[in-house]
């Protein structure tokens, strides 16, 4: 599982912002991965556990092709209505800090896993798509790692990552929540904060 979500974080790093406008989102997820995993397979600081090389990669990488604010709505669900503009920026910015500091120490887990890429059926119209892929680990079972990518203009972007049939984005909804209910927005801005300061610290 620790690989399925350095292969999450990965996903993130690639450099085909271009392609990204060009092709389908299957395509999109395809040429991604590769390149990123050409990339982990090379770089011998990230294998040996250089985490803040793999933050700065990852958050050089990461917004042509993730919507955060999407991934931060689903997280929210009914509390999103209650926040302002600004409390959607403060919200956004910090659950992707804490995506990317969580998942990139997970980078350095990699060690030849393989990628299957299966079908993906969607028409030329489409706008929503799901792309289904699963991480081929040997002496383990696969692990099913499916994309939710929307169209934003010309562009495919990622809103939501399911994991071995869990949400990443939604499995955050009820700790949201409660914070909500319990401080209100603020609150969980302020949580958000001090949990990203722990990560940035190395404390648990």
């Amino acid at each position: 599982m620790k690989f399925v979500l350095a292969f999450l974080l990965a996903f993130f790093v690639a450099n085909g912002a271009v392609f990204a406008q060009e092709s389908g989102p299957d395509a999109l997820v395809k040429k991604i991965t590769d390149d990123v995993l050409t990339v982990v397979r090379q770089d011998k600081d990230i294998q040996n556990g250089n985490t803040k090389k793999a933050i700065e990669l990852v958050e050089a990488k990461v917004l042509p092709h993730f919507n955060f604010q999407h991934m931060t709505a689903l997280a929210m669900g009914r509390e999103w209505a209650k926040t302002s503009p600004e409390q959607k920026k403060r919200l956004s910015e910090e659950f992707r800090t804490l995506l990317v500091r969580t998942y990139s120490n997970s980078l350095t887990a990699y060690k030849n896993q393989t990628v299957n890429y299966k079908p993906t059926k969607a028409g030329a119209e489409e706008v929503d798509v799901l792309v289904r892929t699963e991480i081929i680990q040997p002496g383990n079972k696969p692990v099913q790692l499916d994309y939710a990518l929307e169209k934003v203009g010309d562009a495919w972007k990622v809103y939501d990552v399911v994991v071995a049939g869990i949400s990443l984005v939604t499995n955050y909804r009820d700790t949201f929540t409660q914070e909500v209910r319990a401080n209100g927005v603020d609150g969980l801005i302020l949580m958000l904060v001090n949990k990203n300061k722990q990560l940035e610290t190395g404390k648990k």
